[in-house]
């Protein structure tokens, strides 16, 4: 049997990614998740820079899971980054945040997200969402296949 794909969580709040992954058990999915704390750190992770330029400890993702509210550079500007480089314009972003701001939503499909999913205000919630994403992602949807992109500047 092939290795999971891993997914890419960019949250800056540890809470939050302990929750996750709880849910993440909970529903069985078993990919091995890479977390990311801050939009300039996931640039980094995904143009495999700095400690990221090992490819066996980091990955390059199936998923990224974003978060828009990040420290030093936003998930906004980290989706607009993946969008403008051709060797992630079909690497799945599934923006998951707190904002329901339509002015969020409109500016991160208009950048090119996949999905956005606002998170849960409650564990059994995030558990039901986790399970919406491994049957829709992870079970159903078939991906695109993504080249490896050449590190970036």
């Amino acid at each position: 049997m092939p290795p999971l794909d891993p997914i890419l969580v960019v949250e800056d709040e540890p809470d939050a990614v302990t929750l996750l992954r709880h849910a993440f058990a909970k529903t069985g999915i078993g990919n091995p998740v890479q977390t990311i704390h801050s939009g300039d750190e996931a640039i980094a992770y995904l143009n495999g820079e700095g400690p990221y330029r090992d490819r066996l400890a980091y990955p390059l993702p199936r998923f990224v899971l974003l978060d828009l509210k990040l420290p030093r550079c936003s998930g906004h500007e980290v989706l607009e980054w993946i969008r403008a480089r051709p060797g992630f314009r079909s690497l799945p972003v599934i923006v998951f945040t707190s904002s329901k701001e339509r002015s969020d939503v409109s500016r991160a499909y208009s950048a090119g997200a996949n999905s956005y999913l606002v998170k849960p205000s409650s564990l059994s919630g995030l558990i039901e969402l986790a399970a919406a994403f491994r049957d829709y992602w992870l079970r159903h949807n078939e991906p695109a296949p993504i080249p490896l992109p050449a590190p970036q500047p």
